[in-house]
C-alpha cells in the first residue's frame, strides 16, 4: 500500500456501489449518470463484479474503464454465479487472485475489494492483501439474510487486520445501507468513518433512488466527504486486531 506523509484525521464519509449487473443497460445508465453527478458531491467507488462465462467481456471492460475514470475502482467477487454471491465450493482465495490478476492484465487499477454476500475468510484476506487492495467486506451490522453460522466479519471502524502470513490488511467496514442513511436523520452519525453503500440495481427503483439521493445530500451536511481511494492511501487506523481472533 502506498504511503504518504499526510495522514487523514477527522470524521469522514465515503460511498461505494456494488455493481453487480454492469451489463444491464438501464442499471448501467443510471449508475453512470449518478457517478458523474453524485448527490452531495461524494465520489462513488465502483466495486464491480467481473464478467461471468458467456457475458460480453468487451462491453464489461468498456464500462469498467468508464467507472474507473470517475471514481475509485474495486473488485466485487461473486463466487458461485452472477445471482449467487457466496462460495459453495472450490477455493475462494484462488478465485480472488485470478480475478485480481485478470483486472491487472486489462490495465484496470483496482484498489479495493468487497466479497459478494459479505463473504471473507483468512485465505481471501491474504489474497486481497497480496493484490494490494483495501477491504470493505466487514460490516458494522449483520445482514438479516445471513444464517447464524455464516462466515462474516463485523467491525464498526477502520482496522488493521493482522494475517497469519505477517501481512496487514486495511479494513474499511461498510457501515450504512440506503435505509440506514435515511434513519440517520433522527440522530448523529457516531462512527469515525461512515461508509455508505448501495447496489446498481437499487437505482432501478424510483423510491430507492430518491432515498439514496436524499440520504447522501444529508450525509454531506454531517461529515467531511472523501473517497475510498483516499482512505486506502492515507488512513492509518489506531485499531489493530488479528484476523484469527476476529468474529469472521
Amino acid at each position: 500500500m502506498p504511503h504518504t506523509e499526510e495522514i487523514l484525521h477527522g470524521r469522514y464519509a465515503v460511498v461505494s456501489c456494488h455493481v453487480e449487473q454492469p451489463l444491464d443497460d438501464e442499471a448501467w445508465r443510471r449508475f453512470s449518470r449518478l457517478q458523474k453527478r453524485p448527490p452531495g458531491g461524494f465520489p462513488i467507488a465502483a466495486l464491480m463484479r467481473p464478467p461471468a462465462a458467456g457475458e460480453d467481456e468487451g462491453l464489461w471492460l468498456e464500462r469498467a474503464r468508464e467507472a474507473e475514470a470517475h471514481g475509485p475502482f474495486g473488485l466485487h467477487t461473486h463466487w458461485t454465479a452472477p445471482d449467487h454471491a457466496r462460495p459453495t465450493n472450490g477455493d475462494p482465495a484462488a478465485v480472488v487472485r485470478e480475478q485480481g490478476e485478470w483486472l491487472r492484465s486489462k490495465d484496470l487499477k483496482a484498489q479495493l475489494f468487497c466479497g459478494g454476500g459479505w463473504y471473507i475468510d483468512e485465505g481471501v484476506a491474504e489474497a486481497v492483501a497480496e493484490l494490494g487492495y483495501a477491504d470493505c467486506t466487514a460490516t458494522a451490522f449483520r445482514p438479516d439474510y445471513l444464517e447464524p453460522d455464516a462466515q462474516h466479519l463485523q467491525l464498526g471502524e477502520p482496522t488493521w487486520l493482522e494475517l497469519a502470513s505477517g501481512e496487514r490488511l486495511l479494513e474499511i467496514p461498510t457501515t450504512h445501507s440506503i435505509g440506514m442513511l435515511a434513519r440517520g436523520l433522527w440522530g448523529p452519525f457516531r462512527r469515525p468513518v461512515v461508509h455508505a453503500y448501495f447496489h446498481d440495481t437499487d437505482l432501478l427503483s424510483k423510491r430507492r433512488r430518491a432515498a439514496l439521493s436524499f440520504g447522501l445530500t444529508f450525509l454531506y451536511l454531517k461529515r467531511t466527504r472523501t473517497d475510498l481511494g483516499e482512505l486506502q492511501r492515507r488512513l492509518r487506523p489506531e485499531k489493530t486486531m488479528s484476523f484469527a481472533n476476529s468474529r469472521a
